[in-house]
C-alpha cells in the first residue's frame, strides 16, 4: 500500500510516523508532504530515510491509496480535489469537513461502519475532546439511552501544537526565574494558569470547540443527545481530560456502568478511591486507551452519573483515531 503523511512536520504528522510504526501498517512506500518552508526536511521511518515533498497542485497522488492529512483545515480545503482526484482515499485530520453531510465523521470505537461509505473520497477525523469522550459515552449508551451531557475538558498545550507545548516550557522557565512572560500561542501566559477559552466564541457564548463537542457526538453517535461543554487550557504538556456527568433514560447503577467501561474497546478502568488511582494526564502521555475514573451516581438525579477521563489528544485524539479508521477499511477489505 502507498500512503502519505500531509503536514508530516507537524505534531500530529510526527505522531503519524510513530503510530504507523508502532502498528505495523501496511505500508510498502511512504511519502511525506509538507509546506514549502518544511520541503526538503527529512525524517527516518522503520530505518528509511524519507524527504518531506512541497505540497503542490500536481499529479503527486496519482498511485497513493491513501493519506493522512494534518496541515489545517484551509490546506485540506484547497487540496482534497488535488489529493482525492485520482482516487486516493483521505483521512482528514482537520474541521474542515466534519460536519458535512456526505463526509462520514468517525471514531471506530463507535460508528466503524460509516467511513464504508464516501463518495467525495473523504473520511473526517473528529476532534480530539470528542473522540475520547464519545469512546467513554458509547460504553454508557449501550446500557441506556444518554439524553444529555455536562462536559468540563482541561485540555494540554498539545492541543495548539508542538509550538503551544514549548511555549509552557519556557513559560515556567521564565516564571521561575522571575523573568518577563512571553506570550504568543494563547491569549493569556498558560504557565500556572488556567483559560477558559478554546477557539473563539461563537454568537451564543460557547467557543466553536464546545460546539464542536455539541455537533459531533450527534453525528457519531447517531442520536439526539445534546452536550453542553466548557472547554479549559491547563498547564498540562500532553493528554486531555475530561470531568462528564451524563442523564440517561433509566438509572444506571455503578457496577453496571463499571462492567460496560471494562469491556469497552479502547477503553481502560482507572479507578480506586481507596488507593488514590485515578486517570492523570502527567501519566498517560502516549497511550492508546482512554482511561476513565471517579466513577460515581449523581447526587441531584438519580439517572445521573459522573466519571473523569484522560485520554492522549495528540495520539488516541488524532493520529491513531485515524490510523484505526484505516485498518478497519483494510480489514473489511474495503481499502
Amino acid at each position: 500500500m502507498k500512503v502519505a503523511i500531509v503536514g508530516a512536520s507537524g505534531a500530529v504528522g510526527q505522531e503519524f510516523l510513530r503510530v504507523l510504526a508502532e502498528r505495523n501498517f501496511p505500508i510498502d512506500s511512504l511519502y511525506l508532504f509538507g509546506s514549502s518552508r518544511s520541503a526538503g526536511t527529512k525524517y527516518t521511518f522503520k530505518g528509511k530515510e524519507i524527504t518531506v515533498k512541497e505540497l503542490k497542485h500536481n499529479d503527486d497522488f496519482k498511485g497513493i491509496d491513501l493519506a493522512f492529512t494534518s496541515a489545517g483545515g484551509g490546506t485540506s480545503v484547497a487540496f482534497a480535489e488535488t489529493i482525492t482526484k485520482h482516487g486516493t482515499l483521505m483521512i482528514d485530520n482537520s474541521s474542515a469537513f466534519r460536519m458535512e453531510n456526505d463526509i462520514p465523521l468517525v471514531v471506530p470505537e463507535v460508528n466503524a461502519s460509516d467511513a464504508k461509505k464516501h463518495p467525495r473520497g473523504i473520511i473526517a477525523n473528529p476532534n480530539c475532546t470528542t473522540i475520547q469522550m464519545v469512546v467513554a459515552l458509547q460504553a454508557i449508551e449501550n446500557l441506556s439511552h444518554i439524553k444529555r451531557v455536562h462536559v468540563a475538558t482541561y485540555q494540554a498545550a498539545s492541543g495548539a501544537g508542538a509550538a503551544a507545548m514549548q511555549e509552557l516550557y519556557d513559560q515556567s522557565k521564565q516564571v521561575l526565574a522571575n523573568e518577563p512572560v512571553v506570550v504568543n500561542k494563547f491569549a493569556y501566559q498558560l504557565a500556572f494558569n488556567l483559560i477558559p477559552q478554546v477557539d473563539s466564541f461563537t454568537d451564543n457564548g460557547y467557543t466553536k470547540e464546545e460546539m464542536k463537542m455539541f455537533n459531533e457526538t450527534q453525528k457519531i453517535m447517531h442520536s439526539d443527545v445534546k452536550t453542553s461543554a466548557t472547554c479549559v487550557r491547563v498547564p498540562a504538556l500532553r493528554s486531555h481530560s475530561e470531568s462528564i456527568w451524563v442523564e440517561t433514560e433509566r438509572p444506571i447503577e455503578i457496577a453496571e456502568a463499571r462492567a460496560s467501561f471494562e469491556k469497552s474497546p479502547g477503553l481502560t478502568v482507572m479507578d480506586n478511591p481507596a488507593k488514590q488511582e485515578y486517570p492523570m494526564p502527567l501519566y498517560l502521555a502516549g497511550k492508546d486507551d482512554v482511561y476513565v475514573g471517579r466513577l460515581r451516581k449523581d447526587l441531584t438525579n438519580e439517572n445521573g452519573l459522573s466519571f473523569w477521563l484522560v485520554g492522549d489528544q495528540i495520539k488516541k485524539g488524532a493520529a491513531l483515531n485515524a490510523v484505526q479508521i484505516a485498518e478497519y477499511l483494510i480489514q473489511e477489505k474495503e481499502l
